[in-house]
């Protein structure tokens, strides 16, 4: 849990400093949001590799491994000459924070199936969500006393405390022999098989469609705030932390409604709310029309939906492929990190001083969601 709280705190705690970094490193609101796509495909790739590699030699190696990765890199962000330097440094504390991610999602597949593995990934998930409400939260106040740098330092030493919690409270989930052998021909081979289950990939592919849309609000969020909306550094940051106990909040309801309602009848209902408000938000950038506190409600409920589709739909795609849990969880993280990677810097490339490309993006990802649901067919209704 500890080293799965790590990503979102990397991923949150620097975005209310993006308006100041692009004075300091000399860049524009694309510039600073490539440092956002290096780590998110630094992280994808990272779990296309340290996924496959903890189903063949266990789950403990690759998370001790890249969580000092993660630590090296994230200390020398803060020291970052340049923005090619930090793209390249966000780049590495990306893959090797992948580990956490990918394996935990793998050690829960381990242990758990069906129903009581949707609980688990909610409550992951849900721990996952609490690191948007602290992160901006944190990084706003470390920003105000001093600058972007430091939020590097404080998430160093939060990456150490997580890989010494790992070294000594992780035990390994997958026995040796249930273990992948066969090298590279081996993995490519659970990759190609994997892929090849039409409702694991219609699942993932919605899974990382919905992540998109988290993605395209964490992009433009700070420049709608600060840019069009007026406010502040630290009200930009309370209001990334309302967003963020949004998530936390529908999780914990997901874990509840499991058991009750089957997981794709969630999933559905989650992409109807998440569509639709993306749409409202996008025709009132269109109009001219935000208001705070019309933005905040609609994202509130657009983030419910995120909870909904992405919790169902990781739960459904990986019980489809117990046999490559580690692949499985994997690619399911590749294709969220990838997609997101490209949502993130084209909300920029209208400028800082709109909000039309970030809700544009997030209804378009929205959609593409659902078109992935349809995709699964049969296999969709079957999962219910």
């Amino acid at each position: 849990m500890l080293l799965a709280f790590v990503m979102p705190l990397a991923t949150d705690m620097y975005l209310p400093a993006f308006p100041q970094m692009t004075g300091d490193l000399h860049t524009d609101a694309s510039g600073v949001q490539l440092t956002l796509t290096a780590f998110l495909i630094g992280m994808g790739l990272g779990q296309l590799v340290l996924g496959p590699l903890s189903d063949r030699f266990g789950r403990r190696a690759p998370i001790l491994i890249g969580g000092l990765a993660c630590v090296l890199a994230t200390a020398f962000c803060a020291l970052a000459p340049s923005l090619g330097w930090l793209v390249v440094l966000r780049f590495l504390q990306g893959f090797g924070g992948a580990a956490g991610v990918v394996v935990g999602r793998a050690v829960i597949s381990d242990v758990a199936k069906g129903d009581k593995a949707a609980r688990l990934l909610g409550v992951l998930m849900t721990l996952m969500g609490i690191a948007p409400v602290i992160a901006p939260v944190v990084g706003g106040a470390v920003i105000e006393a001093g600058d972007w740098r430091d939020v590097f330092w404080v998430l160093s030493a939060a990456s150490l405390l997580a890989l010494v919690a790992a070294a000594f409270g992780v035990p390994e989930s997958l026995p040796p022999e249930r273990r992948h052998r066969g090298g590279i021909a081996a993995t490519a081979r659970a990759a190609r098989e994997v892929l090849g289950n039409r409702a694991y990939l219609g699942h993932t592919l919605c899974f990382g469609m919905a992540l998109a849309v988290l993605f395209c609000y964490l992009g433009g969020a700070s420049f709608l705030f600060q840019n069009l909306l007026g406010l502040s550094v630290g009200r930009t940051s309370a209001a990334f932390a309302s967003v963020g106990v949004v998530s936390v909040l529908a999780g914990l309801a997901v874990t509840k409604l499991v058991g009750r309602f089957s997981p794709t009848s969630l999933l559905r209902a989650g992409l109807g709310v998440m569509t639709a408000c993306s749409a409202a938000l996008c025709a009132l950038a269109l109009a001219d029309r935000l208001n705070l506190v019309v933005v905040l409600v609609l994202l509130y409920a657009a983030f419910a939906g995120i909870s909904l589709v992405s919790i169902n739909a990781a739960a459904l795609a990986l019980e489809r492929v117990p046999e490559a849990a580690g692949t499985g969880s994997a690619l399911l993280g590749t294709v969220q990190s990838l997609l997101s990677a490209v949502a993130a810097p084209l909300v920029g490339l209208g400028g800082a001083h709109t909000a039309v490309p970030m809700f544009t993006g997030m209804t378009v990802a929205a959609l593409l969601a659902v078109a992935a649901l349809r995709l699964t067919g049969t296999a969709a209704r079957g999962a219910s």
